[in-house]
């Protein structure tokens, strides 16, 4: 069987794609059900043989001052503690998944922006992101959403289970 579109980075045997994926993104929140993320792309990873990197992103917190004036008192290392506990918690998913530490990535900023900027610096083919929906309308979350309209590679949004 002749696959109908060809696409030099497919490569078909006996009518199958082998290889679709070479480097996936996995966004993980390390929310009650990002396991379902981490699994589905280490799954697709494991299929396709690819490279994956997991990318965690702090949300950037007014702390200071901000347009509205004094929010909280800034302290210096409260962005310091932040991120050494979501390095630890990355690490714990990194090795939970077999994940190498080379390929864990924590970035501080807004996390739709973060990952599509990560997906086009690295050259990343497949994103692999949780869907949280709004309200049981069944529309995507606002980062979710704007990963699959901005991302310079196919996405993937993995509908997480909600209470």
């Amino acid at each position: 069987m002749k696959p109908i579109i060809e696409s030099p980075s497919v490569k078909w045997v006996n009518g199958m794609a082998e290889k679709l994926y070479s480097k996936i993104l996995i966004a993980i929140d390390f929310s009650e059900h990002c396991h379902l993320v981490a699994e589905r792309g280490c799954a697709l990873a494991k299929q396709n043989g690819a490279t994956t990197f997991f990318l965690h992103v702090i949300d950037n917190i007014p702390i200071g001052r901000s347009v509205y004036g004094p929010i909280i008192p800034f302290e210096e290392d409260v962005v310091e503690k932040m991120t050494a506990a979501a390095r630890r918690e990355l690490e714990k998913w990194g090795e939970q998944f077999g994940i190498p530490p080379e390929n864990r990535y924590l970035e501080v900023g807004k996390p739709k922006s973060e990952i599509v900027q990560f997906a086009r610096k690295r050259g990343i083919d497949l994103i692999v992101i949780g869907s949280h929906t709004h309200s049981g309308l069944g529309v995507l979350g606002s980062t979710a959403s704007y990963v699959v309209t901005h991302a310079p590679c196919d996405t993937l949004a993995v509908r997480l289970i909600e209470d």
